[in-house]
């Protein structure tokens, strides 16, 4: 079958370090940290006390008051990211078939804390069910790409993936697969989370999954650290339009990047902790790999899952380690989720992001807050540590791996 080639013509970012696109690349070029006390609530009493939220965001720039209402946090941040790419895509909705234009959009949890206010209301009541009438649809993780479609038209397919931490690269592989298919010409695609709250925090500190280094947030998240000690949560929102490249040609839309590769696989071992070997994580990137049509060698940059967990850091290295071979040492490999924070189901999109930004920019984002060395990782392993780094890439990949045991892996190509 004749597959289409798909590109990327839109990009919006809505992060911890910058809440655009182009403040978002400023902020990882130059190794900022994301990392603060909590402000959305008292975090006093929770063994963490800090996460990477989103900063000086006034939504009612972007949505009107009484439809922001309607609206959890995690919606809000997908349109605002979507309004971005929108606007820099340069689409043309009086000249596009709407019909043939979709939103698949990744979330991992969703409205979490609209189903926390609402039950803790509840709970502090006297018992009377008294509940907001938009509760159900604020919360339902679809929701997001349902009000993306309302306002831009878009009749095409249209769902949000739900794969944990992978479900924004799910969903940028299913609008990818969707388009080289010739099922669309266009989607919005991407993920948005908004966990930090008391039950998202909470949560993750009963499953000791949270670094609790509450005296120096900034240098808490530290992948590939001999000391790192759980990750940093994270919140926002990251949007990519991709489109057939003939579709884009046609109109003269400005390409950023080439999709030429995914892919998907299990680990089937453990709820939330990865396989000890790497068996899914390199499995997945081998499938990336051979649907792209290329060899290992390829590859110049890796932006890694790595979230500054002690044994998934160690497990996504082994598995680069057995796909690349000698290669591994030769290419440069980044967590930048060591500036961002862990955006969950987000986390996806805003690295995709970080990976054509790099090509743009053939700089190397690099891996913050490395102290001291673990001999659990191979020294000849370029980590890019607290220094970005020049270097010329043609093509990057991006891993992300879910709670579940879900992983995903895409590749992107510098377009000419």
């Amino acid at each position: 079958m004749n597959l289409k080639r798909v590109v990327v013509t839109g990009i919006g970012a809505l992060t911890p370090i910058g809440n655009t696109k182009d403040e978002f690349w400023k902020g990882l070029a130059s190794g900022v940290s994301g990392a603060a006390p909590i402000t959305h609530f008292d975090a006093s009493l929770f063994k963490t006390q800090f996460a990477c939220e989103v900063k000086n965001l006034d939504i009612e720039q972007f949505i009107e008051r009484k439809e922001a209402r309607k609206m959890d946090p995690f919606t809000q941040y997908a349109m605002v990211a979507v309004e971005e790419a929108m606007g820099d895509s340069g689409l043309d909705l009086e000249k596009l078939d709407l019909s043939r234009a979709g939103v698949i959009w990744g979330s991992g949890i969703g409205g979490i804390k609209t189903f926390q206010d609402e039950v803790m209301a509840f709970s502090q009541g006297d018992g009377t069910p008294r509940f907001n009438p938009f509760f159900i649809p604020k919360m339902i993780a679809d929701i997001a790409a349902g009000f993306i479609s309302i306002k831009y038209g878009f009749r095409g397919p249209n769902f949000v993936t739900v794969s944990a931490c992978a479900s924004a690269t799910n969903a940028l592989i299913d609008a990818f697969n969707l388009i080289r298919l010739g099922k669309a010409d266009v989607f919005i695609s991407g993920g948005s989370e908004a966990a930090v709250t008391e039950s998202g925090i909470g949560g993750f500190n009963a499953m000791k999954a949270l670094s609790q280094r509450n005296d120096s947030p900034q240098t808490a998240s530290r992948p590939f650290d001999n000391d790192r000690d759980g990750f940093v949560l994270g919140e926002g929102a990251g949007a990519l339009i991709l489109e057939e490249l003939e579709h884009a040609k046609a109109r003269g839309a400005k390409i950023y990047a080439e999709l030429v590769g995914g892919g998907m696989t299990a680990d089937a071992n453990h709820i939330t902790a990865p396989h000890p070997e790497g068996l899914g994580a390199s499995s997945v990137m081998r499938i990336a790999l051979e649907d792209a049509g290329l060899k290992p060698e390829q590859i110049d940059y890796i932006n890694v899952h790595g979230t500054s967990t002690p044994l998934g850091d160690v497990s996504e290295t082994k598995a680069i380690q057995q796909i690349f071979g000698e290669h591994a040492y030769k290419m440069n490999i980044s967590s930048t989720k060591s500036m961002t924070g862990h955006l969950l189901g987000a986390a996806g999109a805003i690295e995709a992001i970080a990976c054509i930004m790099a090509m743009q920019h053939s700089l190397v984002p690099p891996t913050i807050n490395h102290f001291t060395d673990d001999e659990a990782f191979d020294p000849r392993l370029n980590l890019t540590f607290n220094k970005a780094q020049e270097r010329e890439i043609n093509y990057a990949l991006s891993n992300t791996f879910g709670f579940g045991g879900h992983n995903c892996s895409v590749i992107f190509k510098k377009y000419n």
